[in-house]
Parts: C-alpha cells; sequence; structure tokens
C-alpha cells in the first residue's frame, strides 16, 4: 500500500469524470466545427431533392408524364415526373456571350449527319425556357464552343487545342463564375470524337466540369456520376417510326457496317454466313435499292450495335426509331439517359465477349419477351429525336433533365 494517498480512492473518480464529460465536449465541438466548413451534402442522382418532390407533386399530372408501372421503362417513374416538372418550373442554364458566332461559338455546324446532336443541343438552348441572361439566377454556366464546327473549317487538332483552351482560359479570366466552383457547375458538349482531343489541353476542366459527350466510354475519362452520355441521333430519319408492327420483323438479327473496331471485325467474321442472323461487313449498297438498310430494320426483331471507333453508334438511336429492339454490344459504355431510364426494359445489353453466343442469346428470349421489349421501346422513342424549337420529353429535354440531376449534387 506503500505510495498511496490517503483518502485518494474516494476523491478521484469526480474529477476524472469531469475531465472526461471536458474532453467529449471538446472534441464535439472541433467536430461540428469542422463538419460547417465543408459543403452541404446534395441528393443523389436517383432522386430529386426532397423539396422538389414535395413541390412538384402538388402539382396536377400532365399528359405526356411516364405510365406508374411495374414494368415501367423508368428506373423510377414517380421520381422522373417529379424532377421532370421542377426542372421545367424552375432549371436556369447562362450561356456565356464571346466569341465570334460565326466562327466557332454559339451556332452549330449543322444539324444533319450523325453528329447532328451537338448542333441541336447549341440551338435547342438558345430557344429554350432554360436560358437566363442573368448569370446570378444561373443553376450551370455552358461554355458554347463546338469542335465539331472547328472540324468541319478544317481546324487542325493541334490548332483546336490551342482554340480551345484560350477560349476558356480567356471566360476565366474575365467573369468571376467559373472561380466559384472551380467549374463544377460548368458544362460544355461535343458529338464528334475529336470534342475529347479538342480539351485535351484544360485537364483542370475535364476533371472538374460536366462533359455531356457522344463518347461516354467509362474506361477513361468519362466519369458516370458528373459528366452525361449524349444519344448520338443521325437525322432527319429517312423512313418514319417503326412500332406496332411485329407481325413482320421475321429477322432474327442484323447489322451492316464498316468494320472500324475490333468487335466489328470478330462480329463480321463470324456471323456472315449465318442463315438467321443477317450480318454483312459492309454497308448495304445503295445499287441494290433505295434505302434497303433503313428497311431492313422494319423486318428485324434485333439490331446489332456494335461499338465503332467509340463505343458509342448512331445505329443504337436508328435502332430505337426504327421499332427494331437494339443489342448493346459494347463494354464501358455508360449509356444516354441512364439515370432515367431502365435500358434492359427495351434493349439487349451484351458484353462484347458475349459475339459468340449471340444467335443462342437471342434465340433465347422467347416472344413475349420480345413483345414486351418491342413495346417499351416506342414508349422511349420520344426521348431520342430532336426538334427545333424543342419538344417535352424529346433528346433535348432529356438531357437538360441529367443535366438538372448533377446541379443538384454541386453545392458550395
Amino acid at each position: 500500500m506503500a505510495g498511496r494517498v490517503p483518502g485518494a480512492a474516494a476523491s478521484s473518480p469526480l474529477p476524472r469524470a469531469l475531465l472526461l464529460l471536458a474532453a467529449l465536449g471538446l472534441f464535439t465541438l472541433s467536430f461540428l466545427s469542422l463538419r460547417s466548413l465543408r459543403p452541404a451534402a446534395g441528393p443523389s442522382l436517383a432522386t430529386a431533392t426532397a423539396s422538389s418532390l414535395a413541390a412538384a407533386a402538388a402539382d396536377k399530372p400532365r399528359p405526356g408524364l411516364p405510365l406508374r408501372t411495374s414494368s415501367s421503362v423508368y428506373h423510377s417513374p414517380d421520381a422522373f415526373a417529379a424532377g421532370y416538372a421542377e426542372m421545367e418550373r424552375s432549371f436556369k442554364v447562362y450561356i456565356y456571350p464571346d466569341g465570334d458566332p460565326k466562327t466557332f461559338y454559339q451556332t452549330p455546324r449543322k444539324l444533319t449527319g450523325k453528329y447532328a446532336s451537338e448542333g441541336y443541343f447549341f440551338q435547342n438552348i438558345r430557344e429554350s425556357r432554360f436560358r437566363t441572361d442573368d448569370p446570378d439566377e444561373a443553376h450551370l454556366f455552358f461554355v458554347p464552343i463546338s469542335p465539331h464546327k472547328m472540324r468541319g473549317k478544317g481546324t487542325s487538332y493541334e490548332n483546336m487545342t490551342v482554340i480551345v483552351k484560350d477560349y476558356v482560359e480567356g471566360l476565366i479570366n474575365k467573369y468571376p463564375y467559373w472561380n466559384r466552383t472551380l467549374g463544377a457547375d460548368h458544362f460544355f458538349v461535343t458529338c464528334h470524337d475529336v470534342g475529347v482531343r479538342a480539351f485535351e489541353g484544360l485537364p483542370f476542366m475535364v476533371k472538374n466540369s460536366i462533359r455531356v459527350v457522344c463518347s461516354p466510354s467509362y474506361n477513361v475519362d468519362f466519369i458516370p456520376h458528373k459528366d452525361i452520355a449524349l444519344p448520338q441521333v443521325l437525322q432527319p430519319f429517312a423512313l418514319p417510326e417503326g412500332g406496332n408492327d411485329i407481325e413482320n420483323r421475321t429477322i432474327l438479327g442484323f447489322w451492316a457496317g464498316h468494320r472500324n473496331s475490333k468487335i466489328r471485325v470478330i462480329l463480321a467474321r463470324f456471323w456472315e454466313n449465318d442463315t438467321e442472323l443477317a450480318i454483312s461487313n459492309n454497308r448495304i449498297s445503295r445499287a441494290i435499292g433505295e434505302l434497303v438498310y433503313q428497311k431492313q430494320f422494319y423486318r428485324t426483331k434485333f439490331c446489332i450495335c456494335p461499338g465503332g471507333s467509340q463505343v458509342n453508334s448512331a445505329r443504337i438511336s436508328d435502332s430505337i426509331h426504327y421499332g427494331c429492339v437494339p443489342v448493346i454490344l459494347s463494354d464501358y459504355y455508360d449509356l444516354p439517359f441512364n439515370d432515367a431510364l431502365d435500358w434492359r426494359k427495351f434493349a439487349v445489353v451484351l458484353r462484347e465477349r458475349d459475339v459468340y453466343q449471340l444467335k443462342s442469346i437471342l434465340k433465347s428470349i422467347s416472344q413475349e419477351e420480345f413483345v414486351s421489349l418491342h413495346k417499351s421501346l416506342v414508349q422511349v422513342q420520344k426521348h431520342f429525336v430532336w426538334h427545333s424549337p424543342p419538344l417535352s420529353y424529346d433528346a433535348f429535354h432529356m438531357v437538360m433533365y441529367e443535366l438538372w440531376l448533377r446541379h443538384n449534387v454541386i453545392k458550395y
């Protein structure tokens, strides 16, 4: 017992308890102080904010809203309907006015061809209710520079990178908006695959800003929760929409195109002589007849959509338009409007390695399952077409919906 101070055993619990409480209080205060310095957490991309949902839910349903069925083509019909209504009510985008509108800024190159989506977006955003001339009320900022238009004027890759870099750095130096978020509330749009190269001189923009691109391969720089897949739509369509025409679809599968990727080479070599799959290793010659390629979509159940030089293909939107169930055959492809649409309800999504079992996979799909896929496909056709001026639920509005979702998670 040597060394013990008389009475210490009786008096020590209280000071120790007070010391513990003081330490706990200091830790709690420090934790709360640190939390106050962090940006507020935003909602997930799958749902709108609670306030947005509540406000939109109070609105009366309008024609064209998604059906509330268990087999809906939407992941969550209620969330999509509420979010879309709130987007139309409040979403605002500021377009930087700088640059000569006759060159690479403000004006699209054209509204036709396989890169028409880029041109349509540039035109639609100017025509829409979402545009605001007041940057203080804007939720997002659009950097309106068109790599597709540069490419059309014969600009080299090297000069293109310099032009884009100088233009964006000019905006950053002239306006205060970029520096508030380091570009997180800015976005740019490019469908031509050279657009990815055009922004190589701005790695901080690629990392921070929202990229709306037609080549959304998430095994490279594409970031699914930040960036957006822009559908590649070959407009104008040569023939009317297909749909509700199942009795005419007697061909199991169809593909014809250039062999400009490994998966296309394999597809052509492995299946070109098959009697049930109409696979051609080259595009159908116009000498055979007018619009033979497009008419083949009307006669086919499943249209094979392998990636080309990029993961994307305009063949996907062609298949949807003509009522042929698309068979996605691309790895690392973040499909357009994936946050809202359940692609497995209207498409067959495969890995590239499944190409060797393609026929058996398609034949294993029952007629009842095909009919369900086809009916769902007809429901989403309106989302994969561009209009000028834009119409509700078309491709432009679906891109805006994706942008609206992302603005909800940018809190500074």
